[in-house]
């Protein structure tokens, strides 16, 4: 019997190796499908809660939980589409999920999908009045995706008034009245900063501020004589100088913080973004 058994045992390896390989041989020429990104799919509102037993606060995790486990390396533009509307049902669910937000800022704007992701945000910012993040992050998404410099300086101002440190929001506030410099309306910009100016409680700061304002409103004053020689001459200006020698301006502005001015491909005065050599 032993050895009728030390006969097959081999035979039966032997044979199990040829089917092996005759099985790969034939599964060869099959494509082989990727696995789902497990986002396929957004459930409605009421099914979720539903289905966590009518905890909103457990289905707020759940879609979270969806959200963690996709592999975005591999998704598709309409499977971006799935995970914010996900993501937003779960800061519906529960808008001071941290998780949440922080995916949402991470992933979901740099795919085309920057509305979602602001809406997170922005009910994050209200749910978590002592959290300044999804004011900035928002504040950032608006000047970075919406190329909105004024509401952007807006939000990342309401995130500098949750710091507690006074150097980390001075330093906060500063870019808030920085980033109005890219903005259109140079007279709603300077009033901004001026307003700034006067709620500041550092002297230097305060000093610092007004000169930005002033800045602004320099810039204000060149593009209007620009405007005004276009008008009169029906060209753009070459040179700021130009501004001068034709008596639109009495004299060029000078930049207190030593960047100066220009002008662009239009003929439109802007701020020089070095300092001139």
């Amino acid at each position: 019997m032993r050895r009728r058994v030390d006969f097959f045992a081999p035979l039966i390896f032997v044979v199990s190796v040829i089917l092996f390989l005759l099985a790969v041989n034939e599964l060869r020429p099959h494509v082989r499908k990727q696995a789902a990104s497990e986002i396929e799919v957004a459930l409605p509102l009421f099914v979720q809660v539903f289905m966590a037993g009518g905890d909103r606060f457990l289905a707020a995790n759940l879609g979270n939980v969806r959200a963690l486990i996709a592999d975005t390396m591999r998704m598709q533009p309409d499977q971006y589409k799935v995970l914010a509307k996900v993501q937003v049902d779960a800061s519906w669910l529960n808008p001071a999920h941290e998780d949440n937000y922080y995916i949402a800022a991470a992933i979901l704007p740099w795919n085309g999908q920057v509305d979602p992701a602001q809406t997170i945000l922005r009910r994050a910012s209200i749910a978590r009045p002592f959290d300044y993040q999804p004011s900035f992050l928002y504040a950032f998404n608006l000047l970075q995706f919406k190329g909105d410099a004024a509401a952007a300086s807006a939000w990342l101002r309401n995130a500098a008034a949750k710091l507690p440190d006074d150097d980390e929001r001075l330093l906060m506030e500063n870019f808030a009245a920085r980033w109005l410099d890219r903005t259109e309306d140079l007279e709603v910009a300077a009033a901004v900063v001026e307003s700034m100016a006067k709620q500041a409680k550092r002297k230097d700061f305060r000093a610092y501020l007004q000169q930005r304002a002033q800045r602004l409103r320099d810039l204000l004053e060149l593009r209007k004589a620009a405007a005004a020689f276009r008008t009169r001459t029906g060209e753009v200006p070459r040179t700021l100088d130009q501004l001068v020698s034709g008596g639109f301006l009495v004299a060029l502005p000078v930049d207190p913080f030593g960047f100066g001015y220009a002008l662009d491909a239009e003929g439109t005065p802007v701020f020089n973004v070095q300092p001139p050599r």
